[in-house]
């Protein structure tokens, strides 16, 4: 029976770390429904509530759904910042809830992502799109004359349409150039990179950003490619390469999230992003952050108990350590329900981190 003739049935995905599973690569791109994670829990959050009205929570209807009443919307006013707009499945619900004279800022840096924001924003005047990472977030908001924000959530999963679109390079299981630039308009390509950079340095990516064990005897088996033209290619090498294979997992998964981590700075922009939350949110303001993978998560968990405690790690050795500011209330965490992940098991891996901002004046020596 041909394939061509059948039409793959749609199924809900989500934003992801990097795995993927023998049903992805049967899966046709353009049938795939983006299911953001932690939709109302999030949402919930950067606006200070414990939970949505009902139906707003259970149905996630954009602003530009005209059958919400407005006693399924808090109708909040504020300033509002989306620091990873995606496909605009957070953005959407948050609007649902704002007041007409709300703004929302939405940053992304995936070309794609901006398409679909612009198109948001055409339709709904509330929404202003910033091409950028959201590490650049206090001087493009300043540019725009914006000195303090109500709330800030961020989604720092890569989403299942950039994975499902093999031509962006961040899949294992579906070819393309081995590109994996969440912004293809600038900076280097992985393929450029691995033309140039030498064994040890790639075997310390590899260990670094991807915690892949056997990270020495992958890099040399990547460094004696001809070329880095196909993913599949590079996933066989490292599949090969690899001497110790987990069930369920793809042997190239950590090498091809390590990868991905290293071309985008996604880690350093992570700590950007976390240092510039404090003197942009105002006092009572709400920072909800979701990530899916231990490197990130235990970044926004150390920042949030440094920054709510008031100790830093610079005093601990000093015998009367200064009174330090404590810029968050207690942070929370909160991970998927049992019927999130049934439906979009994608999702499994996902922690939702938030706080409030507290009325402590913020002083940037004391944030180093």
């Amino acid at each position: 029976m041909s394939l061509l003739n059948n039409k793959p049935e749609k199924k809900p995905l989500s934003n992801v770390n990097h795995s993927e599973t023998a049903d992805d690569t049967h899966s046709d791109e353009l049938s795939f429904v983006h299911d953001a994670v932690l939709l109302p829990e999030t949402v919930a959050a950067v606006l200070g509530v414990k939970s949505l009205p009902k139906q707003a929570s259970s149905e996630g209807k954009g602003s530009d759904d005209k059958s919400n009443d407005d006693q399924n919307s808090l109708k909040v006013s504020g300033i509002y910042v989306d620091a990873t707009f995606g496909r605009g499945g957070h953005s959407r619900l948050l609007l649902s809830q704002l007041a007409d004279d709300a703004q929302l800022i939405v940053f992304d840096k995936d070309p794609t992502a901006i398409s679909v924001a612009q198109e948001l924003a055409s339709v709904d005047s509330r929404v202003k799109v910033v091409h950028d990472s959201f590490a650049t977030l206090t001087d493009n908001l300043a540019a725009m004359g914006i000195t303090e924000v109500d709330g800030l959530m961020a989604d720092l999963g890569i989403s299942s349409p950039q994975i499902d679109d093999g031509s962006r390079g961040f899949s294992f299981m579906r070819d393309g150039a081995v590109d994996m630039r969440m912004d293809t308009s600038r900076g280097q390509s992985v393929a450029e990179w691995l033309e140039t950079v030498d064994d040890e340095t790639l075997a310390n990516v590899l260990y670094e950003f991807g915690e892949e064990r056997h990270s020495r005897r992958i890099a040399r088996a990547i460094k004696q490619m001809e070329s880095y033209e196909s993913t599949l290619e590079l996933a066989e090498v490292i599949k090969v390469a690899h001497p110790n294979w987990q069930r369920g997992k793809h042997p190239a998964t950590q090498s091809f999230q390590a990868m991905r981590i290293f071309i985008n700075n996604e880690l350093g922009d992570v700590d950007a992003f976390l240092e510039q939350s404090i003197p942009i949110l105002k006092s009572g303001g709400q920072l909800a952050v979701i990530s899916f993978h231990s490197l990130e998560d235990r970044r926004i968990k150390q920042f949030l108990q440094r920054h709510s405690k008031g100790q830093y790690p610079e005093d601990e050795n000093l015998p009367m350590p200064p009174n330090r500011p404590r810029y968050f209330s207690k942070p929370k965490r909160v991970g998927p329900s049992k019927a999130e992940t049934s439906q979009n098991p994608r999702a499994r891996s996902a922690w939702l981190r938030m706080a409030t901002r507290t009325d402590t004046a913020y002083e940037q020596k004391t944030a180093l």
